[in-house]
């Protein structure tokens, strides 16, 4: 079968709009005073994807059932407990089982709301649901799954709204149904008549639950979806009327801050000095936690003055004895052996190793959380990814039946994974617990660094066979540290499976790797495998925007493109050959077109190009990188600079863009992300700790190594279902970078960053609250 073209899958896309023809949606009415309607959850996400073309290497998992798909899967259960709510001034309201955290989910379920009702998106209003344990597995925010996840039962609920803000028109006006219509929140019928949504909530309410079917829109009618659309919450964003967790007001939770141990995982051994630091002005409480010494006191200064006065004795942590040096040692001991080995005078081999270091995933917001515990019950306020297991687990640690704990999903300051561990809200559970008292915690932002979430440590080996012109066996061997899944898929079932051994079974971790990873060459036999050492919980690690998926992706690229050097190929043209996607071949074209691939620079300088499919999606991206020593060693204040990305050009494919300007800003974060990942972000291990504690230490893409030419092209619709975006853009611009960087330098780089060998900063100390700067404006210029 011949691979079909974008372009033709787009124009069957609009033949069925859908992507599985106008076939019908169940819903259901709910019992209400106003019109309410519930949805199936997953609906249309797990339709079989058709075969593009016979392919030599055999499907991988990935590319037959994705995370993506689990997740779908595992929210049908709960399928029918989400509601969108006509209210009577003519407004929608939806509680969203997501969290916001930056990405934009509440601005594009807004619009799938709004497409579907035939209503202003301004009268459409998104909150976020508080935990709801009755759900499962269906209130997890993460994998790049919201979007696949929410797409057809948001849709589905409201065009059952719609229908039935109709039906009650034309029974009012004694009309049959289809004889009125709709437009911007109105009904209509063709005498003249109107009716405003709010005067028929009430008339269209169900008196009993009722299970109703219904028909999509098709695509050629969309005015929302697919359409640019700016953020609903862009104006609170910028006049800084948006509610964080941080600025509630919540009667007598006072700032609380806790003193951690000088390594990760320590504990409190003994405290010399509480008496006399609770007697410190504005202190009104200071107790042991099992994470350190908690403090509660009229302002934030004055609690980091009487951490600071502590005066503790620690018990070592479990990894005190381990740096970078020591876990790549046992990295290497725990590496999984290759198969396939080189045939003499008929196969040669490319094979390498790639490190890369701990990386840090903590947003601008540092971790937060308000908890007011009762003898009875627990109320938390926090951002939270994964709600109903932090619910859980409150109950678990407090004692308290699951009913009598409640959390308030508060939007986050960002996440890149950080708020899939609910932290700060399990701590601060129990520090209001023991002092009695409602508190407002707030982990400074070096707890963040340095006893907060890290990207795990890992190697990746690759050894690809050729001979006879081809490419024969692809074989990858990715080691690390293990990262902490134990947030499961959002409840306390999966949350236990993860803490399980691997043993004899395939465990928590690989699954996720082989629910994520996947080769996009026909590259012969082909072989992905991972494997962890050290417990889950040794260090504080976690997912960071894309898993796996960066560091295997690099590793992928940079062996691809030795090989195409190997058998004389532009690195371009060989990827063109070994592609097994039509849509991942699309979008490698659109940026060799834009980026204009193979046009002649400077030496020192050079381009790279990668590509990458995960989450339904495929994406490609073109960098140039100057790596002259003019622009390496050139000088900023008080900044990290090396080699710079001038370019980058991404082209990405959804399948269905519901938003393309959200969109595009997922890719343009991706975009600082990937150099970041490459070029100079990383955290060291000494210790047992991390060094990093602020992000001065932390050299994440500042203005000085951010390209000036930057174009994000998003292609048209291609599949009619939208696939995941938010951690889609990271993989391959890290990857791109990489192969530019070993262009330009003629070098082969196996570690990355490339300047995590040099500590360009004086660690802070360990422990305390290193005193906040007061010389801003001697560095602002």
């Amino acid at each position: 079968m011949a691979l079909r073209t974008p372009e033709q899958k787009a124009d069957e896309v609009a033949a069925t709009p859908t992507g599985t023809g106008r076939r019908s949606f169940l819903g259901y009415l709910i019992a209400a005073p106003t019109l309410v309607v519930a949805a199936q959850v997953g609906a249309g996400a797990l339709a079989p994807q058709a075969a593009q073309a016979a392919i030599p290497s055999l499907p991988q998992p990935e590319e037959l059932f994705d995370l993506g798909d689990l997740q779908d899967l595992a929210a049908l259960s709960t399928s029918t407990m989400i509601a969108i709510q006509l209210n009577t001034d003519g407004t929608a309201s939806f509680a969203l089982p997501r969290a916001e955290v930056g990405q934009g989910i509440t601005t594009l379920v807004a619009q799938l709301i709004a497409e579907e009702l035939d209503l202003p998106i301004d009268k459409v209003h998104i909150t976020l649901a508080d935990a709801r344990p009755e759900l499962l597995f269906n209130q997890l925010t993460g994998g790049s799954n919201s979007t696949r996840s929410m797409y057809t039962p948001v849709r589905t609920a409201a065009a059952i709204a719609r229908e039935q803000l109709m039906i009650a028109a034309a029974a009012k006006w004694g009309v049959p149904v289809s004889t009125v219509s709709t437009n911007s929140g109105v009904v209509k019928s063709q005498s003249g008549k109107t009716a405003t949504y709010g005067s028929l909530a009430v008339a269209a309410a169900a008196t009993q639950r009722t299970s109703i079917q219904v028909q999509l829109k098709p695509a050629a009618q969309f005015t929302v979806i697919g359409k640019a659309q700016n953020r609903i919450d862009a104006l609170d964003a910028v006049t800084g009327r948006k509610t964080f967790a941080m600025d509630l007001k919540i009667p007598n939770a006072l700032p609380t801050m806790v003193r951690r141990a000088p390594t990760v995982n320590g504990t409190v051994k003994s405290v010399a000095n509480i008496a006399a630091v609770k007697a410190m002005g504005g202190i009104t409480d200071v107790g042991i936690i099992s994470t350190g010494v908690a403090v509660r006191g009229a302002t934030f200064g004055q609690c980091i003055a009487a951490v600071n006065a502590l005066n503790v004795t620690w018990n070592p942590g479990p990894v005190d004895a381990e740096s970078d040096a020591t876990i790549a040692k046992k990295l290497k001991a725990a590496e999984l052996p290759l198969v396939v080995p080189p045939l003499p005078l008929l196969t040669q081999a490319v094979d390498d190793t790639f490190t890369f270091a701990f990386a840090s995933n903590s947003p601008l917001e540092p971790n937060c959380a308000v908890a007011d515990v009762r003898p009875d019950r627990a109320e938390i306020w926090s951002s939270l990814k994964v709600p109903i297991a932090a619910v859980q687990q409150i109950a678990q640690n407090l004692g308290l039946p699951q009913t009598a704990v409640s959390a308030h999903v508060v939007q986050g300051g960002g996440s890149f994974g950080r708020h899939l561990f609910s932290d700060a809200a399990i701590e601060a559970a129990e520090i209001s617990r023991k002092f009695g008292k409602p508190v407002k915690l707030m982990w400074h932002r070096t707890d963040d660094f340095r006893h907060g979430r890290t990207h795990p440590m890992s190697t990746s080996r690759v050894r690809v066979t050729y001979g006879l012109g081809n490419v024969i066996s692809y074989e990858q061997r990715h080691t690390s540290v293990q990262t902490d899944f134990t947030h499961g898929l959002g409840e306390m079932i999966t949350a236990m499976a993860a803490k399980l051994p691997a043993g004899n079974f395939v465990g928590f971790s690989e699954s996720i790797f082989e629910l994520t990873q996947s080769v996009p060459y026909n590259f012969g036999v082909v072989t992905q495998l991972l494997n962890e050492t050290f417990a889950y919980d040794a260090f504080h690690t976690g997912s960071m925007r894309n898993i796996y998926s960066p560091n295997v992706c690099v590793a992928t690229e940079l062996i691809v493109d030795r090989v195409a050097a190997k058998m004389g190929k532009d690195p371009l043209a060989f990827r063109r050959e070994y592609l097994k996607d039509a849509r991942t071949l699309a979008v490698l074209n659109k940026v060799a077109q834009v980026g204009n691939w193979g046009r002649a620079m400077p030496a020192g300088m050079a381009q790279g190009i990668a590509v990458h499919n995960e989450y339904k999606g495929a994406i490609a991206t073109l960098v140039e990188i100057d790596c002259r020593p003019a622009t390496v060693n050139r000088q900023v204040k008080d900044a990290v600079t090396g080699p710079r990305v001038t370019k980058a050009v991404v082209a990405v494919d959804v399948g269905l863009p519901v938003n393309p300007r959200g969109l595009e800003a997922q890719m343009l974060g991706g975009i600082s992300d990937g150099i970041a990942l490459i070029l100079t972000s990383s955290v060291h291990m000494k210790d047992g700790l991390p060094l990093e504690g602020s992000w001065d230490n932390y050299f994440y893409t500042r203005q000085w190594n951010t390209p000036l030419d930057i174009q994000v092209i998003v292609m048209p619709p291609t599949t009619g279902q939208p696939g995941g975006a938010g951690e889609l853009g990271v993989a391959p611009v890290a990857a791109a970078v990489a192969c530019a960087y070993a262009r330009a330098t003629n070098t082969a780089p196996t570690s990355f960053p490339i300047n995590h060998g040099t500590l360009s900063f004086t660690p802070l100390p360990r422990s305390v609250i290193p005193p906040e700067p007061t010389d801003g404006l001697s560095h602002a210029f």
